[in-house]
């Protein structure tokens, strides 16, 4: 018999619940732990972040508020937080 899977804003109860009463704040923490996880990991590889920075990285080196050595330096910075960003949601689609 297969058991339906929770989803992420629900918590399921069961008989073991209602026998041992004293598990559901555990799953409570479990259920709280799983959110944060979600997150966090969603704002961590969130790409639009960084696509954000790219864009004013470029408008102020064309407006002349930083100097091409900075420029190049951090716009290399976030090409490699981007590049491990989609490795891992590779490897997390893997």
């Amino acid at each position: 018999m297969d058991q339906k899977k929770a989803k992420p804003t629900e918590i399921n109860f069961g008989l073991l619940d209602l026998v041992f009463p004293l598990t559901l704040p555990l799953k409570g923490l479990f259920f709280i732990a799983d959110r944060l996880k979600e997150t966090a990991e969603g704002e961590i590889t969130d790409e639009s972040k960084v696509y954000e920075q790219l864009l004013e990285l470029q408008i102020k080196f064309e407006m002349e508020e930083i100097a091409e050595e900075e420029y190049q330096k951090k716009e290399a910075e976030l090409m490699d937080k981007l590049e491990a960003i989609r490795k891992y949601k590779e490897k997390e689609q893997s």
